[in-house]
C-alpha cells in the first residue's frame, strides 16, 4: 500500500494542466537571503539554502513548526511529542547541538541544552518563511552552526488585518488515564497586522492543548509573539520584537525509559530584541542589535511528587551585536561583532557563566566573468575554550543562464552545552574536562533554474574532531558525555521544486527531495553511543500541493532509514476549502497508521485528524 501511494505521488506531482501558462520568473528567486550582514538573493546563493515559503506554510497538513521542518530533506527532526512539545533538529547526520536556530537573525541556542532550542514563541500564521542553510556556518552565524542553521523569517504586514483559526482533533482511540474520554487536542490561533507606509505591527498567539496520545502526554502550549517596525524614512528604521511561549508536557519515555513514566516538563522561554538599521550613504549600511532570551526549564521526575528528582535551570542570554555592509567597485564588504554573555542558575547544573565573543568579516563579488566569490571568517573567543578563527569560501561559475556549479568549504565549531559539562543524576554523568568540537566541511553541486522549476544535486564531506556524545559500555551503566573521537560523514542530496501560481484557477506546488547519508565513527567498538550512531541514512520527501479554484488538496510522503532504527513511510493529506475570508481544512496524518519511533523509546502518534476552520477581515 505505501509502495502505491508514493507512486501515485512522484508520478502525479509533476504533471501541469494543459491551460496553464508559464510564469515568467520562479518566486523564491526574488527572496534575499539575509545573513545579518551581506543580503544575496536565493538565486545567486553558493551554497544549499531550502526556502519553505508562505504558499507551502499555509498548505500543508501540520499544526507545529516541528512538523513544517519535516518536509526538508536533510533536516533531522527527531520528536519525542507532537504538536511542537519537544523536537530535536539535527541537518545532515548531525547532533541537535550543532545546528542554530535563529527568528528574524536573533540566535535562539540555548546554553543549558539543545533540547530546548526549538521552544519558541512563533505561531505558524507568523511565519513568512523558513530558511534552511546546510553546511558549516560558522563564517556566518559563528559558534554552534557546525552543520548549519535555520532561520525563521516572521511576516512584516503592508495593510490591516484580523485571522482567527480553530482546530480540534482526535485519533478516536481510548485515553488510558480517563477511559470515558478518546485522546484529543484542541487549538486556537488569532493574528492582528496593521501596517502603512510608515510602519507595521503584527502580533499573534496560539494556544494548543490535548490529552496526548498515549499515557501521560498531555500538553498545553501558550505562544505570544509581537513583530514591529517604524520607518522614519526610507534610510532609517527600528524594529522591536517579542514572545513568550509556555509549554507543559507529560515526557513518559522521553529521556529515560522505562523509568520516567510519571515525568512531566514545564519550559517557558521569553524573547527580546530592538534593532536599528540606518542607510548611512548609497554604499554603507549599519544596523545594530541588542537581543535577550530568558528560558526556565522545570524537569519533574515524579510528577506527583515534587520533593523528589526535580531539576529546575535558569538562563539568561544577552547578545549585543552591530553589523555593516559597505558597497565598492570591486564587491560587497560586511563586517559585524557580537557578544554572547550567557547565565545558568540550575538546580543541577550550578550557576555558571561564560562569555563568548566574535568577529565577523565577508567580501562578495561577480567582477570575474561568470564567476561570484564570497570568502570570510570568524574570530571568536569563549571564556572556557580560548581562541578560534573560522574561515569559508563560495564560489559559484554560471555555466549558462540557467545552469550554476558551485562549491564551498568551512570551518565550524561546537561548545559543550551546560548540560553535557555539569548534568549529574544516577543515569547522566557530566563530563567537566570536555573540549570543544571542531569541524571541516566541503560540498559542491550543480544548479539548474529555468524559471518555474528548480533542480539541484550536491556533494558533501564533514569531518569532526572531539565529537561529543554520551556514551556507556552496557545498557546498566550511566550515560557519561565524552569527546567520541572522530565522527565523518558523507552524502548525496538531490532536490526538485517546481510550481505553477500565477496561472488560475490552477495552482501547483510540487517537489521531491533525497539525501544519502554515510556516517562513520571512529570509536571504542565496545561503547554505546545515545546519538551519534542515530543518524538517518536515507531520507526521501515528496510533496504535491494542487489547487483548483476555491479547493486545495495535498498530500505528502516521507520515508526515512536511520541507523539502528526500523525505517518507515508516513502520509499526510489536507483537503482545504477557502471562500473569501472564511476556509476550513481537514488534514489526515499518518494515515496508514504506521507505528515509529524517532528518539528514545518515545513512539509517535498513529494515524490522527484534524478539523479546522479559519476566517479573517
Amino acid at each position: 500500500m505505501k509502495t502505491y501511494v508514493l507512486a501515485l505521488l512522484l508520478a502525479g506531482a509533476y504533471v501541469v494542466p494543459a491551460n496553464a501558462q508559464q510564469p515568467d520568473t520562479h518566486p523564491l528567486n526574488e527572496v534575499l537571503i539575509s545573513e545579518n550582514r551581506l543580503e544575496i538573493p536565493f538565486a545567486l546563493q553558493n551554497r544549499n539554502i531550502t526556502i519553505l515559503d508562505k504558499a507551502q506554510i499555509d498548505r500543508l497538513p501540520v499544526q507545529s513548526i516541528n512538523e513544517l521542518l519535516s518536509f526538508v530533506s536533510g533536516v533531522d527532526v527527531r520528536q519525542r511529542g507532537p504538536w511542537g512539545a519537544q523536537a530535536d533538529i539535527s541537518i545532515d547526520g548531525g547532533t541537535f547541538e550543532q545546528t542554530t536556530i535563529l527568528v528574524n537573525g536573533v540566535k535562539m541556542n540555548d546554553p543549558q541544552t539543545g533540547h530546548n532550542s526549538m521552544n519558541l514563541p512563533i505561531p505558524l500564521k507568523a511565519i513568512e518563511r523558513i530558511e534552511v542553510l546546510r553546511g558549516s556556518a560558522a563564517r556566518i552565524y559563528g559558534v554552534n552552526s557546525l552543520t548549519g542553521a535555520i532561520n525563521i523569517v516572521t511576516v512584516k504586514p503592508s495593510q490591516t488585518s484580523i485571522a482567527v483559526q480553530l482546530t480540534a482533533g482526535s485519533n478516536f482511540n481510548e485515553n488510558e488515564e480517563k477511559p470515558d474520554e478518546r485522546y484529543h487536542s484542541q487549538g486556537i490561533e488569532a493574528m492582528a497586522t496593521l501596517g502603512n507606509e510608515h510602519e507595521n505591527h503584527l502580533i499573534a498567539g496560539s494556544i494548543q492543548s490535548g490529552t496526548g496520545h498515549r499515557y501521560n502526554t498531555g500538553f498545553k502550549n501558550h505562544k505570544i509573539f509581537y513583530q514591529g517596525n517604524r520607518y522614519f524614512n526610507e534610510n532609517n528604521r527600528l524594529s522591536l520584537m517579542a514572545g513568550y511561549v509556555y509549554n507543559n508536557f507529560g515526557a513518559n519515555g522521553f529521556y529515560a525509559a522505562p523509568i520516567d513514566k510519571e515525568s512531566l516538563e514545564i519550559i517557558q522561554t521569553g524573547l527580546l530584541s530592538l534593532s536599528y538599521r540606518t542607510q548611512v550613504s548609497d554604499r554603507l549600511r549599519i544596523e545594530p542589535r541588542l537581543s535577550y532570551r530568558y528560558n526556565y526549564d522545570d524537569y519533574r521526575f515524579y510528577r506527583h511528587d515534587l520533593a523528589t528528582a526535580r531539576n529546575q535551570h535558569y538562563t539568561h542570554i544577552l547578545n549585543p551585536e552591530v553589523n555593516a555592509t559597505l558597497s565598492t567597485r570591486a564587491g560587497d564588504w560586511g563586517w559585524g561583532a557580537e557578544a554572547r554573555l550567557d547565565k545558568i542558575n540550575s538546580s543541577n547544573v550550578g550557576d555558571h557563566r561564560r562569555n563568548n565573543y566574535g568577529f565577523y568579516t565577508e567580501f562578495r563579488t561577480d567582477q570575474l566573468a561568470g564567476i561570484q566569490i564570497n570568502a570570510g571568517a570568524y574570530l571568536n573567543y569563549n571564556s572556557a575554550f580560548g581562541w578560534k578563527v573560522y574561515p569559508g569560501l563560495d564560489l559559484g561559475y554560471q555555466l549558462t543562464s540557467d545552469l550554476k556549479f558551485y562549491v564551498n568549504s568551512g570551518m565550524g565549531q561546537r561548545i559543550p552545552s551546560l548540560t553535557d559539562l555539569y548534568y549529574n543524576t544516577p543515569s547522566n554523568i557530566g563530563n567537566e574536562d570536555l573540549e570543544a568540537e571542531s569541524a571541516w566541511y566541503a560540498e559542491g553541486g550543480l544548479k539548474y533554474n529555468p524559471g518555474k522549476l528548480m533542480l539541484s544535486s550536491s556533494y558533501f564531506y564533514r569531518k569532526t574532531d572531539d565529537f561529543i556524545d554520551w556514551v556507556r559500555a552496557d545498557a546498566q551503566s550511566p550515560w557519561q558525555s565524552q569527546n567520541f573521537l572522530k565522527n565523518t560523514v558523507q552524502g548525496w542530496n538531490i532536490h526538485a521544486d517546481y510550481r505553477v501560481l500565477e496561472q488560475q484557477p490552477v495552482s501547483l506546488i510540487a517537489g521531491l527531495s533525497y539525501t544519502y547519508l554515510d556516517s562513520k565513527m571512529d570509536k571504542n567498538d565496545e561503547m554505546l553511543s545515545k546519538y551519534a550512531l542515530e543518524s538517518l541514512r536515507h531520507q526521501l520527501v515528496a510533496k504535491a500541493i494542487l489547487g483548483y479554484g476555491n479547493f486545495h488538496f495535498s498530500i505528502t510522503e516521507r520515508f526515512q532509514e536511520r541507523l539502528n532504527y526500523k525505517n518507515y513511510f508516513l502520509t499526510d493529506i489536507r483537503l482545504a476549502y477557502q471562500y473569501r475570508q472564511f476556509g476550513i481544512f481537514v488534514d489526515g496524518n499518518n494515515i496508514g497508521d504506521t507505528r515509529y519511533t524517532e528518539v528514545a523509546s518515545a513512539p509517535m502518534p498513529g494515524r490522527w485528524f484534524n478539523l479546522g476552520i479559519h476566517f479573517g477581515m
